[in-house]
């Protein structure tokens, strides 16, 4: 089924960083292996928008039904989670070869699980990651790591991990191409009234209750799953377009910012709901004092925090922990998340950041704190420099 060209045209947010999740029926259309006949469109998308000066993750299923398709009569359709496992395993390489042979830059595969985002410190390991193939221009191709997942610790269809890896990246937009080209008032495929809807301002039961279950046995998750996912996003403060990766009239149209699909809107902004977190989540682990100048530079917001501000470290925390940052009047000037442990600090208190390999043998990155993972509590009128340099 494709009505896409009953869908009116609108305008996509603007947009500098997206995740894009690809489906199973996308990659495996027809059942068996894999096949660029529709992906290849959505990497030329991807290409365009690296060319442009955005970056893109991308979530891709299909490694399931790759391995599958690798086995053929040996794997059925009901075949266990250690068959899945091993059918994962299996149609990760070629997964993978399929993205790379279709994109102009080099290709990473990332594979996350349950715990590597419900613990604080490989969250921020993962996130580290994916930002920096973002800065060297590399495609992150991130799937859930199902050879080691069991049903109980799995972060579930792939529409959720996109909406986690949005959230994660920090992304502007999160992008669901599928089979299917909106949501509809009405299953589609049993009613031939059924109309699409291109915009959604908020997801209220009514509009959950429209959707329908899986539509096909190479997918794991239907719109219902997709609806979850961009509730999700919009929790973090992300917009999710939802559009047929079948159709290349309408993939090109992404590429001009126009999307014939359904748009869902964003709970809150972006930031704003980052912000209210590290704001008022529970007591910080410990404590960061920085001198007056960086503390007029911090609560001038947008800044990030760098050793040569640090004047000193109270408590004990790792990697990964809230902390607060205080003046020398010990007001508390921001809260973040701390970018090396209090142990690590204390040794890199005042330094230069070109400092850090050399005094830990390792490094983080240039930050004490990210300006992304920075909060201001009290304002002041400040440059918008990074301090301590």
């Amino acid at each position: 089924m494709n009505m896409t060209r009953e869908l009116s045209a609108q305008d996509l947010p603007r947009w500098r960083r997206a995740v894009l999740k690809v489906g199973s029926n996308l990659l495996a259309a027809d059942g068996g292996g894999l096949t660029a006949r529709y992906a290849a469109a959505l990497a030329g998308f991807i290409d365009a928008s690296h060319a442009d000066g955005r970056q893109v993750v991308l979530v891709s299923s299909g490694a399931v039904a790759a391995g599958r398709a690798v086995l053929r009569e040996r794997a059925t359709l009901d075949d266990g989670l250690v068959m899945r496992q091993a059918l994962a395993a299996l149609g990760q390489a070629p997964m993978i070869a399929l993205w790379q042979s279709l994109s102009d830059r080099p290709v990473a595969q990332v594979l996350l699980t349950h715990d590597d985002l419900g613990n604080r410190r490989r969250y921020l390991n993962a996130r580290a990651t994916l930002r920096e193939l973002l800065a060297l221009g590399v495609l992150p191709v991130v799937n859930e790591n199902d050879t080691v997942a069991v049903d109980e610790l799995k972060l579930g269809d792939n529409d959720n991990l996109a909406a986690i890896v949005a959230a994660l990246v920090d992304a502007d937009l999160l992008l669901i191409a599928s089979d299917v080209d909106a949501l509809y008032n009405a299953d589609p495929r049993r009613n031939a009234y059924a109309e699409p809807i291109a915009h959604v301002s908020a997801l209220t039961p009514a509009i959950i209750a429209m959707a329908g279950e899986s539509g096909s046995e190479a997918g794991t998750g239907g719109m219902r799953t997709k609806l979850e996912a961009a509730g999700k996003a919009a929790t973090a403060g992300i917009p999710t377009a939802l559009f047929s990766g079948r159709d290349a009239a309408t993939v090109q149209a992404l590429q001009h910012g126009r999307l014939h699909g359904t748009l869902i809107d964003a709970s809150t902004g972006r930031m704003q709901a980052r912000k209210y977190w590290l704001r008022h989540a529970p007591t910080a682990a410990g404590r960061i004092r920085v001198d007056d100048g960086a503390a007029r530079a911090l609560a001038g917001g947008q800044v990030s925090l760098l050793p040569g501000g640090v004047s000193g470290v109270d408590g004990d925390f790792h990697r990964g922990d809230l902390v607060e940052i205080i003046d020398s009047q010990s007001r508390t000037v921001a809260r973040g998340l701390a970018q090396y442990s209090s142990v690590e600090m204390r040794r890199l208190a005042g330094q230069h950041s070109r400092e850090i390999e050399g005094l830990l043998g390792y490094s983080y990155g240039a930050e004490m704190v990210h300006r992304d993972d920075l909060a201001t509590v009290i304002d002041s009128t400040t440059s918008n420099r990074e301090i301590g340099a």
